[in-house]
Formats: structure tokens, sequence, C-alpha cells
């Protein structure tokens, strides 16, 4: 009884700006490692360097105006369509303009800390998520989908190019990392699953196990 009352509510449109909340916030705790870091984005690597260059030069329009073009998008598209990419929308949208828009404004500290990060990540979803089922009861009759049904990543063909770079990566730091991660590769590519998943795994369990430098 209370398996399928949590099932009905994670069901119903209540629940939908929570769950995105909840992944804006993972999405943006991770711009937040790679502010402080280096590394930790959520993002393509093309999208995430719009946002080194910002922070390197100071710059951030590029980030800005892309990704937040992605997020304005996608947040419309959602409703229309009944499938909201999460690649766009968050990863980009959230992850890198809203935070380059903060940037380029002088507001720094909610990014530089990992608990305001979570937190402006969840608030940043919450009002996503509430917007856009506002704009599902708000939409015409006949119009789209009616509704937001499903969040998902598209994806797009660039991740496809990622196993090889990941595996010289790999290599390039150590000699078991490299071996891992092409086995990691070979085991997924004949399951046909991502390669680079499988790549990061087998360096990530071979490396660890053989920690010896390349």
């Amino acid at each position: 009884m209370k398996n399928s009352k949590i099932n009905a509510f994670l069901m119903s449109p209540a629940a939908f700006p929570l769950l995105l909340g909840v992944v804006a916030a993972s999405v943006v705790a991770g711009t937040h490692m790679f502010i402080t870091t280096g590394s930790g984005a959520f993002n393509d690597i093309y999208v995430v360097q719009m946002l080194q260059a910002g922070l390197d030069t100071g710059d951030y329009a590029a980030a800005a105006g892309f990704a937040a073009g992605f997020l304005i998008a996608r947040v419309l598209e959602g409703p229309l369509v009944g499938l909201l990419d999460l690649g766009g929308s968050i990863m980009t949208g959230v992850g890198i303009g809203i935070p380059a828009v903060m940037l380029a404004s002088g507001i720094r500290w909610p990014l530089e800390s990992f608990v305001a990060s979570l937190g402006l990540g969840l608030i940043i979803g919450v009002v996503l998520g509430c917007i856009i089922m506002l704009i599902r009861k708000l939409m015409p009759a006949g119009m789209g989908s009616l509704g937001t049904d499903v969040m998902m990543g598209a994806g797009n063909k660039t991740g496809q190019y990622l196993g090889p770079l990941i595996v010289l990566s790999a290599i390039g730091y150590s000699i078991p990392a490299g071996v891992g991660a092409f086995v990691g590769a070979a085991i997924s590519y004949w399951f046909k699953k991502p390669v680079a998943g499988g790549a990061i795994l087998g360096a990530m369990i071979l490396g660890a196990l053989i920690p010896v430098a390349g």
C-alpha cells in the first residue's frame, strides 16, 4: 500500500517540479565542482569550454547566450511535444547558462559553496518545473501533446566519439588505467552499450586496483 502511494505521487503532476529540482541540484553542484576544482561539470566538452573561457577572461557572453538560449527553447518545447530534453534544459541551460549569467553579474558565492549550489539548483529546478506545468495548463486544447509526460536526455552524436578519447586519456594517465579503459570499451561495444561508459568504468576499476603511474 505504501509503495503504491509513493508510485502514485511520483507519477502525479505535483511531483514533476520536485523531481526536476533534484536533477537540477546535482547539475549545479557539478558546475560548482568545475569552478572550484576544474572538473565535474555535467555537459558536452565544447559547452564547458565556453564557461572555462569565461572563467579565464571574465567574458561570459558566449556561455550565457548559448546555454540560456537552450534553456528557454527547451522549456517552451517541453509542453508542446510532451518531452523535456534534460541535456538542453538542465545540463546546458541550468548547468552552464544560469551560472554564466550569475558570474557575469558578479554573483559568485552560491556557485563557490557546495551546499549553496545544491540549494540553488533545487530552487531553479522547482521553479522551472512549475513554469512548465503552468504552460501545460494554459496551452489551448489541441496544441502539442498537452503535457510534459517524459523527462529524458535526447542525446547527440558527439557522445559516440568520446570513447576513443577516454581510452587515450586513460593511457596517458597510467598503463593499467589505459588497459582497463580499452577492455571496458570493448566489452561495452560487444554488448552494444555506450563505449564511453565502459571505458570510464574500466579505467576506474583497473586504475584503482593497480595504481601505477604511466
